[in-house]
């Protein structure tokens, strides 16, 4: 040990188990150090000869100096720049309860419905909230920003196209949609063959060759238009409409379901989600029920459990990529659920009158503002506005003297082009800040103007424009209005969720690992959180020094020559990756090449991310072993040699294994005239000792929210940047606004130019305080780990796949589908009856249906280790006693998992067995019981019954009695 007075590692906070523990456990796996197990599990042709050459780690101390150094160079100004990010006020209870509380932000995805009911709680009432604002009949419960928001709305009524539209091809988007939602739309239409049409609205031919049409609303430089006339025209001949609109507004103006609506998208950032310079943020997709089988992302419904109660969960999973793989309309993986609960509950915390109000007083500010500046003379052009004016200048020395002044001010205007200037009004504006805006104006052009004309200038809206429907009438936004109850319903519903601070959540492929605390601190900050993403560069100059240190570290980790931080999910990495190959296949002339071979072990939005941009998926065949079939995948290579375009594979496998032949199997798909994509979902168990270019691919995307320590917040934030050799530089995504990418970029894929660049500092730290060594051991202790459990529960469960020498990877699969002959007993039965022992499941059933998948992380402790591989034990003796008859293949523990408080207290116990082993099986469940919420879940009467708003308690009544 160092004699150091101040030796204090991170990694040593970060990695579960001490030097002790882990000599302990390479004995239980049968080796004898942690290097000969990485020695015999990972080859040794991909091994790297040299460490990483990163810089020296340093303490969580010394960590967040360094931060508040790189956040003071940023210069938060007052924003008035718009263009569908605003600054808002996140109310304090939120903000400390759910932003910053680990309860809500190291929770997985709710596919384990019962013991997720808080979080899809307050899903529902972000659902709740959209439909109501929007005036629609369904919604989702969040996509990735506004942009791919309005992008999936395309893809969707395209597949959707009615029967007299089938050969139709053009969507039209008006120039008044935002520019950076324009570029996405260029990304996601040239692969399918759609034609973007964009131009003035006014303009707009509904011609026979379209199938829909995008309108903003407000418009981008702020003038309300009334599209009634145009969309009952679109809906004479067939043509879908879809609106991007601004939920604050939808307050005060007549809502997009009232004016003929197909689709409604837009942003909630606005509604207490700081603008982070871009994100990240829940955008919302509202539609009609029509299209409830082909909207994109998650909807939560309202189902009933064992017992005949509401009970909430994901509804339609039949419609989700994983799915329906090559088949799917998208690649949504990601939600943003952490921001959609924060945006629910600032409606929940206002209410409809609260909302109501500050969109008034935004309204009102902008119109005091217009009066001020028509009193002076001063142009303003929008007739009809919301929050944003559009002002004239007479020359462009008159703007830049404007300019000039306002920045000397701290204030950032939108400028539109060289005599036009674009502000937006905000929450967080007072009288006092319009007031110094007419005056930096009044200062620039020579002009006088009296504070006192300006009380009361509110400026009505027009009739057709005006909202007189009722909204967010639910209790739920009728209740919390106090802090005191607000904080004690944010805690009910926190309690009714497991989360990493429970126990361990073992799901395999998503590295549920520590997210630190010191990680985290910067994602309040500021100088970090209140940046527009547009603001001059030089007011960024500490977001522009993180940018540039992550991506050389990310570009010596990956081996790769460039990285974008733009992708803002997995799904999206794996599309931008693909984009990226399809333009270096064009910029050679073969844009012929549009076959991905993708092993039929692959993740579902592997196949659904490769037809997104434009490929054909053929399925290569995997062996016995779980390994990809090395002669069936050179074969499919030589027949589709003139047009491959790329491999993608995961590695190490999604099944869990080192494959051998990696190596030759990326040279097969080179010398067919293809590039190889590695999927980064397993990058986890690389860093530090192979990396991707090593092993020879071209291009890897990096899931910073799995490998690099960003929460997964529920089921997203996430972030998916890409790393690229050399030749696939040039042709990183580019931004309509912002300059970043390639020499030769492929449009946007995103709304911002670095994605949701407000949590990248979290894996800056983590990097940072780890380095070299680490990260390196982190890896080898997460392959530890696995192998552990691995060995502790041989003689209980099989694992499906190893490699060579009879090790896994930092995952592994146990095949638990012989017990279905046995005892009647599924998987499913042990992922519910792990609910009772505190645990979340593994994945279950995938990659191999019938199976559990374990991946335990480098953060789990020994201690912890064990307990779970003690409950797995008592499960498997559980499952025992039903195979000696002991109990009912039908009435068991497993069968009626999970056991609510309410069964174990029930009058009406009918059970062959005790209520002590039903709810308190362990010692761990009796000192530290999580109960579950409510009983096992009803699926099919979910989807059969979908209803995904929260229903008045008349519908639980109703559904009480119905069963």
């Amino acid at each position: 040990m160092e004699s150091n007075i101040f030796y204090d590692r991170f990694v040593d906070r970060h990695i579960g188990p001490s030097d002790e523990d882990i000599e302990k456990m390479c004995s239980v796996i049968g080796v004898n150090s942690l290097d000969e197990l990485i020695d015999k599990t990972v080859p040794s042709n991909i091994r790297l000869k040299d460490k990483l050459e990163l810089e020296e780690p340093i303490t969580e101390y010394q960590l967040i100096a360094r931060l508040k150094e790189i956040a003071s160079k940023n210069k938060v100004f007052k924003c008035y720049i718009g263009l569908g990010y605003y600054p808002t006020i996140t109310p304090s209870v939120i903000k400390r309860n759910i932003l910053e509380n680990p309860g809500w932000y190291t929770q997985y995805t709710p596919y384990q419905a019962e013991i997720s009911q808080g979080r899809l709680e307050a899903l529902l009432n972000f659902q709740t909230m959209i439909i109501d604002l929007t005036k629609m009949q369904i919604a989702n419960a969040s996509l990735l920003d506004e942009g791919t928001a309005a992008a999936e709305a395309m893809s969707m009524l395209y597949a959707s196209r009615k029967s007299n539209k089938k050969n139709s091809n053009v969507f039209l988007v008006s120039d008044d949609v935002f520019p950076q939602t324009i570029d996405v739309l260029k990304a996601r239409s040239e692969p399918h063959g759609i034609e973007l049409r964009i131009g003035k609205i006014s303009n707009i031919e509904l011609t026979e060759d379209v199938f829909g049409i995008l309108v903003q609303y407000p418009a981008a430089d702020g003038e309300i238009y009334d599209y009634s006339d145009l969309f009952k025209e679109a809906d004479s001949k067939g043509i879908y409409k879809a609106v991007a609109a601004d939920l604050m507004s939808l307050a005060v103006l007549t809502p997009p379901g009232e004016f003929g609506a197909d689709v409604v998208v837009g942003s909630t950032q606005r509604f207490g989600v700081p603008m982070g310079f871009g994100g990240p943020h829940a955008a919302y997709f509202a539609t009609k029920e029509e299209f409830k089988r082909q909207i994109p992302g998650r909807i939560i419904g309202v189902s009933i459990d064992s017992h005949g109660k509401p009970a909430l969960r994901m509804a339609l999973q039949t419609r989700e990529q994983h799915i329906k793989r090559e088949h799917a309309t998208s690649n949504i993986c990601t939600a943003q659920v952490l921001l959609a609960i924060m945006a629910g509950m600032y409606a929940v915390y206002h209410g409809p009158k609260g909302i109501r109000a500050i969109a008034e007083r935004i309204h009102n500010l902008a119109s005091i503002l217009d009066y001020g500046l028509n009193a002076m003379g001063i142009k303003q052009l929008n007739k009809n506005y919301f929050d944003t004016l559009k002002i004239l200048m007479n020359s462009k020395e008159e703007l830049e003297k404007v300019k000039s002044i306002a920045i000397k001010n701290k204030i950032n205007f939108r400028y539109i082009d060289s005599i036009t200037i674009g502000i937006s009004i905000s929450e967080v504006d007072t009288l006092d800040d319009i007031k110094l805006l007419l005056k930096i104006f009044a200062e620039a052009l020579n002009k006088k103007f009296d504070e006192n004309i300006l009380i009361n200038q509110y400026k009505e809206f027009p009739e057709n424009l005006k909202r007189k429907s009722k909204y967010l009438t639910h209790p739920v936004f009728n209740s919390y209005y106090s802090e005191t109850e607000m904080m004690r319903y944010i805690k009910n519903l926190e309690r009714k969720d497991l989360s990493l601070t429970t126990s361990m959540i073992s799901l395999g492929s998503c590295t549920m690992k520590l997210n630190a605390a010191t990680e985290l601190l910067a994602l309040s900050w500021s100088e970090f959180s209140d940046l527009h993403p547009f603001a001059p560069l030089d007011q960024a100059e500490g977001y522009l020094q993180l940018f540039k240190e992550l991506e050389e570290d990310l570009k010596k980790i990956t081996g790769f020559d460039a990285v974008s931080l733009q992708p803002n999910s997995g799904a999206q990495g794996e599309f931008t990756g693909l984009m990226v190959i399809r333009a270096y296949h064009h910029s050679r002339g073969e844009s012929h090449r549009n076959i991905v071979l993708i092993p039929s072990s692959a993740h579902g939005t592997n196949p659904a991310s490769a037809v997104m941009a434009g490929n054909k998926v053929i399925v290569v065949k995997c062996d016995e072993s779980g390994n990809i079939d090395v002669n069936d995948l050179k074969e499919k290579a030589e027949q589709y040699k003139e047009n491959l375009s790329a491999l993608m594979v995961t590695y190490p496998s999604t099944h869990g294994v080192f494959e051998e032949a990696i190596v030759e199997i990326c040279d097969i798909i080179h010398k067919n005239g293809g590039l190889v994509y590695m999927d980064g979902a397993n990058l986890n168990a690389q860093v530090g000792l192979t990396n991707p270019a090593l092993i020879g691919a071209d291009v890897c995307h990096l899931n910073l929210h799995k490998t690099f320590a960003i929460p997964h917040g529920g089921g997203g934030p996430g972030v998916g940047p890409i790393a690229v050799a050399k030749h696939l530089a040039p042709f990183l995504p580019g931004h309509p606004i912002v300059k970043v990418g390639g020499e030769k970029p492929i449009p946007a894929v995103a709304s911002a130019p670095w994605g949701s660049a407000s949590i990248l500092p979290i894996s800056y730290a983590y990097i940072k305080m780890m380095g070299a060594d680490g990260l390196t051991k982190a890896t080898k202790v997460a392959i530890l780990n696995a192998n552990y459990i691995k060995a502790k529960l041989k003689n209980y469960y099989q694992t499906l796949y190893t490699g060579k020498n009879g090790f896994v990877a930092h995952e592994l699969i146990f095949d638990t589908r012989k017990f279905k002959q046995t005892a009647n007993i599924d998987v499913d039965d042990i992922a519910k009856r792990l609910m009772d022992y505190g645990y979340h499941a593994p994945t279950v059933s995938f990659p191999v249906p019938g199976t559990l998948m374990v991946e335990p992380t480098e953060s789990e402790s020994l201690r912890e280790l064990d307990k779970f591989c003690d409950a797995m034990i008592s499960i498997r003796k559980e499952i025992e006693e039903i195979e000696n008859g002991i109990y009912n293949k039908e009435d068991n523990v497993l069968k009626n998992a999970p056991h609510t408080a309410e069964d174990v207290i029930s009058d009406n116990w009918n059970h062959s067995y005790s209520r002590r082993k039903a709810a308190f099986p362990s010692k761990y469940a009796l000192e530290n019981k999580f109960w579950p919420a409510v009983g096992r879940i009803n699926n099919a009467y979910g989807d059969r019954n979908l209803f995904c708003v929260c229903p008045p308690i008349s519908e639980y009544e109703k559904i009480e009695v119905n069963t």
